[in-house]
């Protein structure tokens, strides 16, 4: 062959070589770019609300309400994290649950309570090593089975003829050095503070939060599954300081918290109350409480009467609820 051919034939030719024989490099640094580029995008941690059905009237055990805001508290905060709110059940899809790095339950107690139907599976999660907060109402459920598993997971729990629901002011003086701490004052605030808990064996792994001293008058009522019993009535005539929301170790490695406050929903503008809920959330998820706490804005009327599962009385007054929010954090 003349070299007028071998240079019309053979340049193509030996591109052709040297290009099969880049291709395995250029394929790997092209799946090396591939990797990097899903780690980018790889999934936030998600905060799963589970949402009960409404029970108690307008800004009552608002549930759903209750959820959203603190849902978007914890997104307006930049939080590294997805939330993702859901309403009156487990979910149906598990893919749900996917990324779940802990759950908060925020729903009707007792029999009713949405866990109790689910609690195999709901362990499954906890072994797993996914956080579970359960706020008032749902911080109670069966003695048994389903109050065994509570203790496992959040090392406490409401328990009839143990534990009792009063209204009353609670003054909280002292806090401790705990990540769900972090930037929250002493205060003081009117809910139905339930307490005397069943906590786990000599409180291990559980570090209470916020405790006080509940006055006498909150044992008025007669002896009943919510009202008073023995047990808790010798331990406020002896003294005992009583926790109202706790923080909890398991001891695989998962996180629980127990709050029983927040029956009335004007106190998510309290600004102490809601940054405890809101710092053990994200500490439950296992994430770096910032050192002054989960930062939120303040909630006006607007937006506490958002979301709301009954419909606003005619006679509601948003201004008036505007001047209780700033006499709230007067206290």
């Amino acid at each position: 062959m003349n070299s007028r051919h071998l240079t019309k034939f053979s340049f193509p030719l030996i591109a052709a070589l040297l290009f099969s024989l880049a291709a395995p490099a250029l394929a790997c640094d092209a799946d090396k770019s591939i990797v990097k580029t899903a780690a980018r995008k790889k999934a936030k941690p998600k905060i799963l609300f589970i949402a009960g059905t409404r029970s108690h009237g307008w800004f009552n055990h608002e549930h759903y309400a209750g959820s959203m805001l603190l849902a978007k508290a914890i997104n307006d905060a930049g939080i590294p994290v997805e939330t993702v709110v859901i309403r009156k059940s487990w979910p149906a899809d598990e893919k749900q649950l996917e990324g779940v790095a802990t759950i908060v339950v925020f729903c009707t107690g007792g029999r009713r309570h949405l866990l109790n139907p689910h609690i195999e599976k709901v362990d499954a999660y906890m072994k797993k090593g996914v956080g579970l907060v359960c706020l008032h109402y749902g911080v109670e459920t069966n003695k048994g089975k389903n109050g065994d598993a509570f203790l496992r997971w959040m090392g406490g729990y409401f328990e009839t003829h143990w534990s009792v629901n009063p209204h009353w002011v609670a003054e909280f003086k002292k806090l401790p050095n705990h990540p769900i701490a972090r930037g929250v004052k002493p205060f003081t605030i009117y809910d139905e503070w339930y307490y005397h808990m069943r906590f786990s064996k000599d409180m291990k792994n559980v570090t209470p939060i916020l405790s006080a001293h509940p006055p006498k008058s909150t044992l008025r009522r007669r002896d009943g599954a919510h009202s008073g019993n023995p047990h808790v009535r010798k331990a406020v005539a002896d003294g005992k300081i009583q926790h109202v929301a706790w923080a909890f170790e398991r001891p695989g490695g998962g996180r629980g918290f127990g709050f029983t406050g927040a029956h009335f929903h004007i106190n998510w503008a309290h600004d102490q109350f809601r940054k405890v809920v809101l710092n053990a959330i994200v500490w439950t998820a296992k994430i770096e409480v910032p050192k002054d706490g989960v930062p939120s804005k303040r909630p006006d009327a607007a937006a506490l009467e958002a979301n709301q599962t009954y419909r606003k009385p005619a006679n509601w007054n948003s201004e008036k609820l505007n001047q209780r929010i700033k006499k709230l954090n007067e206290k």
